[in-house]
């Protein structure tokens, strides 16, 4: 309409340029040749490159360093412009990069190329239009990269992800997913009842409560467990967890979510309990599960009042067979006897394995009174005793061993498990002391001996240093009555001021292997007396007698333990007499006798004490290095009234002279005893008559008196 040169056209050019600055976009338009013809605002900006640099540059590598998605060189025939020149085609949505100034080297622009064509189809100028989509890139990059860790953190996980959108009924679910249940994806209908057709049917109930309740209320975050089907016909237990997306008034429209398989992790646990409530050995109970079922079972008793018992059963000589059998004997044999009790228990009764080879058994509902209880239980340890003395097989051989048996009742007010266990435990150690294989029944008796021992053991590993017990001392009259010594006698005298002698306590301390060490303390502190008495000109010609245990006279130490006191407390060996029992009769012979040999190097004599009531042989009374005879006191008490005792006395006394020993009598209470005594010869007399056992210093001082008047 005007002609090319007029101002008319050139007004409508700088209207033209004025319209493409204010574009949201770069427009590059280039001639047929590739050079750019023009450049507006923008795509000065996004190519951070002037007009007059740009316009008549060539489309080639001199002018651009273009570089493609792969971050690779664009070659020169893949520039838009190139491409368009070449094909005569539109070039759409192709990205770009170009060199930037930014945070990122390069900025990245989504390009379109568009031809231009004269009447004649001349392609007369190719326009380029871009914009800038670099943080698009970035946000798809950063999208890519998060992918990437999701995918690579689920893979890596036990974790199946799903994803439920209420809205459009849709359901996901991912690969791992259905291979925690051993399908191939997509091999069931994925649909939202997929879960309740595979669910345990003991769970389905519950499941579909948890999901109405998590549609009506407004949490975003859950959790539950259930039961899957798998493929093979198990079940997967599953932990499903996930967020609930919710519009503005509280109404679901997305769940999203994993599954994560809790075998390996319900396995752990089952072992763990496995382990901690249950003996490895023999498949049985442990102490610690039985104390929890004990509490039910007193809860039930109570409900009921019905009566029960608990047995405490422990193998007898079991150490025995450990030692002499090996460890695999002695655990086939505890394996054995697990599965026999296993056999003869009703269902409703408890075992468990509560130590080395010590089983506890409780059985409820006996009866509604003690008698009831007691004559079940009675009935039933018998069985227990019966079963368990039959031989068992080891190695192709019959192994024998028998049980005891302890047995306490409780009713609906017992309420003390620790208590009951305890009562049981005793009753089967009584049930040891009188010859095993045998049964007990708990009573007071048993408790008042439990808590005696427990004070003896404090008293002697207390913060006391055996302060409690004390020395007292009853003297010795030769038969013409002189002074010539005394029998030490320990007492124990309590913190409530209660004074026991030593039949109340020696045998508990024997028995529990505190002998040693206040047997010990009893020698230690006669030594020093005899220390002081060696100082003392009316003291110093007396003996002392003083018992050792057959638990002392054992110990390989003894010799050099009874050295070291002599040897600190300056006592005279020669006054020093250790009395022995009977029972050392019963002992190893070759130990005792080494022992007694070596103390007898030393100048220390023994006394047999208790004679004529237990092992007396005259093989056992030459064998050992003896110096003198105790003569009971059960002989002496009848010797002036009962004919049939003057004989054995008088044996006594002539065996003694023929093996050239001293002879103490005790027990002397009467004047016709005494008289009897002497005129038979008797080498020495103690008793109540003579003076009775008084405290050390007492004795000390009395007879200090006497021989100074």
């Amino acid at each position: 309409m005007f002609p090319k040169n007029s101002s008319a056209a050139a007004d409508i050019q700088r209207r033209l340029d004025r319209l493409l600055d204010h574009l949201p976009a770069g427009v590059v338009v280039h001639a047929s040749d590739g050079r750019i013809l023009s450049v507006n605002r923008l795509a000065r900006e996004f190519l951070e490159r002037g007009e007059t640099e740009l316009v008549g540059s060539p489309a080639d590598a001199s002018t651009w360093s273009f570089v493609g998605v792969d971050k690779q060189a664009m070659p020169q025939s893949a520039y838009p412009v190139n491409v368009v020149l070449r094909t005569r085609a539109k070039v759409r949505n192709l990205i770009v990069g170009v060199p930037a100034n930014l945070p990122e080297p390069v900025r990245w622009l989504i390009c379109n190329a568009y031809p231009e064509f004269d009447e004649k189809q001349n392609l007369q100028q190719v326009v380029v239009c871009f914009t800038d989509c670099t943080p698009l890139k970035r946000a798809k990059q950063q999208l890519e990269k998060s992918e990437e860790r999701l995918r690579l953190v689920l893979r890596g996980s036990t974790d199946a992800s799903w994803d439920w959108d209420l809205a459009a009924g849709d359901i996901y679910y991912s690969d791992r997913w259905w291979e925690m249940l051993g399908y191939a994806p997509g091999a069931l209908p994925a649909d939202p009842e997929l879960w309740l057709r595979l669910v345990h049917p003991e769970d389905e109930a519950r499941l579909r409560a948890f999901v109405g309740t998590l549609f009506a209320d407004r949490r975003e975050v859950y959790g539950v467990e259930f039961r899957l089907r798998h493929r093979d016909g198990h079940y997967v237990p599953v932990l499903s967890r996930g967020f609930v997306l919710r519009d503005p008034v509280g109404r679901p429209l997305r769940i999203a979510g994993t599954n994560t398989d809790l075998t390996e992790r319900k396995e752990a646990e089952r072992r763990i309990h496995e382990l901690s409530n249950f003996d490895q050995l023999t498949s049985l109970p442990n102490r610690s599960y039985l104390i929890g079922e004990m509490r039910k079972i007193l809860a039930r008793s109570s409900r009921s009042g019905q009566v029960g018992a608990i047995f405490s059963l422990d193998l007898d000589n079991f150490r025995l067979i450990n030692d002499s059998l090996g460890i695999e004997a002695g655990d086939s044999l505890l394996r054995q006897v697990a599965d026999r009790l296993r056999d003869i228990l009703p269902p409703s009764a408890q075992v468990a394995r509560a130590g080395a080879d010590e089983f506890v058994i409780v059985m409820e509902g006996l009866g509604r009174t003690a008698r009831q209880a007691v004559a079940e239980a009675s009935q039933a340890a018998r069985k227990f005793l019966e079963v368990l003395e039959k031989p068992y097989v080891w190695a192709g051989s019959d192994v024998r061993s028998t049980a005891s048996i302890g047995v306490t009742v409780f009713d609906a007010a017992a309420t003390d498990i620790d208590t009951v266990l305890k009562q049981a435990a005793l009753a089967m150690k009584e049930a040891k002391a009188h010859g095993r294989h045998g049964l007990r029944f708990f009573d007071t008796r048993m408790q008042a001996a439990a808590d005696l021992q427990a004070a003896l053991e404090k008293a002697i590993h207390g913060d006391g240093g055996l302060r409690q017990f004390v020395l007292y001392c009853q003297p010795q009259f030769s038969r013409r009555g002189r002074l010539i010594g005394g029998e030490v006698l320990v007492r124990w005298r309590r913190p409530d001021g209660e004074l026991l002698g030593p039949d109340e306590f020696i045998g508990l301390a024997e028995s529990s292997g505190l002998i040693l060490p206040l047997g010990h303390h009893v020698l230690e502190q006669s030594c020093r007396v005899l220390g002081r008495w060696r100082r003392d000109r009316s003291l110093r010609k007396l003996k002392l007698g003083v018992n050792v245990s057959v638990h002392q006279l054992r110990d390989p130490g003894f010799p050099d333990s009874v050295a070291a006191i002599l040897a600190d407390t300056g006592a005279p060996a020669g006054r020093l007499c250790l009395e022995l029992t009977e029972s050392v009769f019963a002992e190893d012979m070759m130990t005792m006798t080494e022992s007694m040999q070596r103390l007898r190097m030393q100048g220390i004599h023994f006394s047999l004490d208790d004679f004529g009531t237990g092992y007396s042989s005259l093989a056992y009374l030459k064998r050992f290095p003896l110096a003198g005879l105790k003569i009971d006191r059960s002989f002496v008490h009848d010797v002036h009234v009962d004919p049939n005792a003057v004989p054995i006395i008088k044996a006594i006394i002539a065996l003694a002279r023929t093996l050239k020993l001293d002879i103490v009598a005790e027990g002397v209470e009467h004047e016709a005893q005494r008289k009897f005594l002497a005129a038979r010869g008797c080498y020495a007399l103690q008793g109540y008559l003579l003076g009775r056992p008084v405290p050390i210093e007492e004795f000390e001082q009395a007879h200090r008196a006497a021989a100074q008047a």
